[in-house]
């Protein structure tokens, strides 16, 4: 079993309750879709996790955004980034952590594949930045655009919308609701958004992950502690409450 988690975003009450749940689920690798920081309180502390436990962690637009600059980010984003940038710098941290830290980051890649899966963070048109949401089942040129990218893939992975969900290549959008049994890979191509473990939008404010075993994508939700996530946002001066308030939220 393979655990795919994306859009952590510097909540570590939200990792360590999905990691939790992926060790009880006995999954033997979990693959990380890129945005481990950025918005949350603790991207240092998140780093390190994901170092630790994910086999690889892709290049997300958040950390894309806090090695370059951030101009199309909204100014509560760019507010979080610009915090978060400081915090990867902190002097009164180890020289060596920060470098780790940092050289992580610079080696994160834009795109991976192994056999019959493609993980990205964005889309397969753009990896970093596009977001493929609900909506944009009804638009076929994206649509067709994203799957002519496949290659030998039959699924593609992806985050970055925070919204779970299934895009099957013969049309349409389907909820986690939709496939309560999972999401068979080898009945149609398909692109496979995973949700975000720490800052859902979808109206569930529970971190939001997946598995694939024996060809079965399953959708997997866990509660975690929210109001503690929230109350280390508002004791940052630097990040806008509304990144606390939405949790509660799901939004």
């Amino acid at each position: 079993m393979i655990a795919f988690v994306s859009d952590i975003h510097s909540n570590t009450e939200a990792l360590e309750a999905v990691l939790a749940e992926v060790a009880r689920l006995g999954a033997e690798r979990v693959l990380c879709l890129g945005d481990v920081i950025g918005y949350g309180p603790e991207p240092r502390e998140t780093l390190l996790r994901v170092i630790d436990v994910c086999e690889l962690s892709l290049l997300g637009n958040h950390e894309h955004a806090c090695m370059h600059q951030a101009p199309d980010f909204n100014p509560k984003a760019r507010q979080a980034i610009d915090w978060t940038r400081e915090q990867l710098n902190r002097r009164d941290r180890p020289r060596a952590e920060n470098f780790t830290l940092w050289q992580y980051l610079d080696g994160m890649q834009k795109e991976y594949r192994e056999g019959e899966m493609l993980l990205v963070h964005g889309s397969p048109r753009d990896p970093i930045k596009e977001y493929v949401v609900p909506r944009d089942a009804d638009d076929a040129v994206k649509m067709s655009g994203c799957f002519g990218l496949f290659g030998e893939a039959r699924v593609c992975f992806v985050g970055h919308s925070h919204v779970p969900g299934v895009y099957p290549e013969a049309g349409g959008f389907l909820s986690p609701a939709e496939v309560p049994d999972g999401w068979d890979t080898r009945s149609d191509r398909a692109i496979v958004n995973i949700g975000s473990v720490g800052q859902p939008r979808d109206g569930d404010t529970r971190a939001s992950f997946v598995t694939l075993a024996d060809g079965i994508v399953r959708f997997r939700r866990v509660a975690y502690d929210h109001e503690a996530t929230a109350a280390k946002i508002r004791a940052v001066p630097e990040l806008p409450d509304y990144l606390a308030d939405r949790l509660a939220q799901g939004r």
